[in-house]
């Protein structure tokens, strides 16, 4: 990470002080460092609306935008998504200097008339995508391989769900006790897709306790090639055998996907 972003990292460690207000959720040397901001900002109302920003700075940062996640049980799926695509939107302002504090003060200033604009319902999702595509222009795919689900059942709907939101397709595999995500969409959708599987408390621990995922891996990456199928929907499959879960990623286009990454799980 570059020092710039380690100097921000510090300076919101300090100005975001209070119980609660600042939590580092993973640092990670390949894909950055992901963490948790808790603001209030005044809404249509006039009354503070609780905001959960929660951001991934990738190493480049901030050379690159960072990945902006929004969450509070105050607004709609769809005034959370209009609040990130218009930070994304000031982001771009800002490209290539340290900018969350800059963007957490002007949420706490505008949020109120984010969400008072015309725009603010059912359309937002599609200037959301559209902004994502403008800085990651193209499909991405990701493969990512989770260790257990013991809540099998509401972590199947969370995962349905959260694809569904997000305009992904793709699908849930299992196959034993291997549970493999594959991923097809707008690289900033997949990115807050991840995020939101890392922070959520969408599994159940031991004790039957609300966790978070702690045993996630992406295994694998990419833009969609011409090569790989352009999936329609997000499914999810259970397949009896690991032929038959290899049958479906090579339909995919994804042979060597399957050799590489998958094939190495089962030894």
């Amino acid at each position: 990470m570059a020092e710039p972003a380690r100097e921000e990292l510090s300076a919101l460690a300090a100005i975001f002080c209070g119980p609660d207000e600042w939590k580092v959720l993973s640092r990670s040397e390949t894909d950055g460092t992901v963490f948790r901001i808790l603001t209030k900002a005044e809404g249509l109302k006039g009354a503070d609306v609780p905001l959960e920003l929660v951001f991934h700075l990738p190493l480049n940062y901030p050379s690159c935008l960072p990945g902006i996640s929004v969450h509070s049980e105050h607004l709609t799926r769809a005034q959370s998504m209009t609040v990130k695509e218009k930070l994304l939107k000031q982001a771009e302002n800002l490209l290539s200097e340290p900018m969350v504090h800059e963007l957490v003060l002007w949420i706490q200033q505008n949020l109120r008339h984010v969400l008072n604009q015309p725009d603010t319902g059912s359309g937002s999702a599609k200037c959301t995508f559209a902004t994502g595509t403008i800085v990651d222009d193209g499909l991405w795919l990701t493969l990512v391989h989770l260790d257990h689900m013991r809540a099998k059942t509401k972590y199947v709907k969370t995962v349905e769900k959260w694809a569904s939101d997000l305009k992904l397709t793709g699908r849930l595999m299992f196959m034993g006790k291997m549970i493999l995500i594959l991923l097809q969409g707008d690289r900033s959708n997949i990115k807050e897709y991840l995020i939101l599987q890392k922070t959520s408390k969408v599994d159940v621990d031991s004790s039957g306790k609300k966790c978070k995922e702690k045993m996630i891996s992406v295994l694998f990456e990419t833009k969609v090639q011409t090569e790989h199928k352009r999936f329609l929907a997000f499914e999810v499959k259970e397949y009896s055998s690991l032929d038959e879960l290899q049958k479906e990623f090579e339909t995919a286009g994804l042979k060597k996907l399957f050799s590489e990454f998958v094939l190495s799980l089962v030894k």
